[in-house]
């Protein structure tokens, strides 16, 4: 049966079987990063941390992220795609076996050192990844566009659903086998795919011929600067009670175990990728480019979390159901934006386009972490709801300065 697979997947076109070998690659780190993140947030909760300690530990995981991808899309343009995915994988794994220390010496600046090297690893596989897709996907085809569109939902979808297993993963292994031992497991994954990788994985992918100046990476594109804006308030608005606030929340009041946790946020984000990937087909239902598109479904995205704001939240039941409404269509909006981001990038020097774009996707996610920790432990999980709308409120004003191109096929 395994000589069978081999023999197919040699059958396959070059592209596609490169494909296959990203995404795979992409789908391995994202499992670990997802465990880590539920790993680090539990475990230094029970250990008597504050919403807001735990916050700062992923500070500089965030903020290296926000340089990683400008300078990280200038490195793949200059050296090829293969070598960031690659050296981010490596980081992946330093930063792990920072983590395997005795738990005497996992103090504040070591883990946020860990964190800042696992930010950088996270953000150049990602940058590689999305970049990769349009390089490998025929530009010169009649349905070039809804094939990018494709592409790309499938390994954003898939992406998540496995960031949602590693969710689950992490609050499982804590409880079974505890946080050291977990880490040092998921290390020794990364490292058989790393050797994989470096064997398999094109040379010269997504490589310039003509050496890129950094000054290249800040986009002078209006279109791509505008997504930009509307995905940082974007991932803010999902961050800013997702991150900390709402695992908090759930163990401290509703006395969940932290499995139980795990289990739920796992859930919601392998049903949020499962959501990904059928995006095209429910962005398709909304005519219109890309301004009314964008607009229309962050619109529909902005009024979730003040509803359930006002909702009694001492109901588990209405925050679990409001959680779940609010995947479905932060899905669709997240995927739309990142096929937009790789369809207005421009096919020589996409990986500077696309590192610019996450880059204001890691400066929404630092945004919304550290108004997750300070918000909720001051104000509490209902004012984060507010601010998770308002700042989806001004994604959508953002996204009517978009061009009405790209139609949603």
């Amino acid at each position: 049966m395994a000589e069978s697979l081999v023999a197919r997947l040699r059958g396959l076109p070059f592209e596609v079987r490169q494909y296959l070998l990203i995404t795979g690659n992409y789908w391995a780190f994202t499992l670990t990063d997802g465990a880590l993140r539920m790993l680090v947030v539990l475990h230094f909760h029970q250990l008597g941390y504050s919403p807001l300690e735990v916050a700062l530990l992923f500070l500089f995981y965030e903020a290296f992220g926000v340089v990683t991808n400008l300078v990280g899309g200038w490195l793949g343009a200059r050296l090829g795609l293969n070598r960031t995915m690659n050296a981010g994988l490596a980081l992946q794994i330093v930063a792990l076996s920072m983590l395997m220390v005795p738990a005497t010496a996992l103090t504040v600046p070591w883990v946020m050192a860990a964190q800042a090297l696992s930010g950088i690893a996270k953000d150049l596989n990602k940058m590689s990844a999305k970049s990769a897709v349009k390089v490998l996907v025929p530009s010169d085809s009649p349905s070039a566009g809804s094939a990018l569109y494709r592409w790309v939902a499938i390994l954003t979808g898939s992406k998540n659903a496995l960031k949602g297993a590693g969710f689950f993963l992490g609050g499982l292994l804590l409880t079974l086998i505890g946080f050291r031992v977990a880490v040092i497991a998921m290390a020794l994954m990364l490292v058989g795919v790393l050797a994989l990788s470096l064997v398999r994985l094109r040379a010269d992918l997504g490589r310039q011929k003509r050496k890129p100046r950094f000054s290249e990476v800040f986009s002078k594109s209006r279109a791509i600067n505008v997504l930009s804006a509307a995905r940082l308030c974007l991932f803010a608005s999902r961050d800013v009670w997702f991150v900390v606030a709402l695992p908090v929340f759930l163990y401290d009041q509703h006395g969940w175990s932290h499995w139980t946790v795990g289990g739920l946020l796992a859930i919601w984000v392998i049903g949020y990728g499962g959501v990904q990937t059928q995006a095209p087909r429910l962005t398709g239902l909304v005519k219109g480019g890309a301004r009314g598109v964008t607009a229309f479904w962050a619109m529909a995205l902005a009024g979730l979390p003040a509803l359930l704001a006002l909702l009694p939240l001492a109901e588990v039941g209405w925050l679990v159901a409001g959680l779940l409404a609010f995947g479905v269509l932060f899905a669709v909006n997240s995927s739309w934006h990142s096929y937009l981001i790789v369809h207005y990038a421009r096919a020589d020097g996409v990986s500077m386009d696309v590192g610019f774009y996450y880059m204001a996707n890691a400066m929404g996610r630092l945004l919304g972490t550290l108004l997750s920790g300070w918000v909720y432990q001051v104000y509490g999980l209902a004012a984060c709801l507010w601010i998770s709308s308002a700042l989806v409120a001004a994604s959508a004003l953002m996204a009517l300065a978009l061009p009405r191109e790209a139609k949603a096929s």
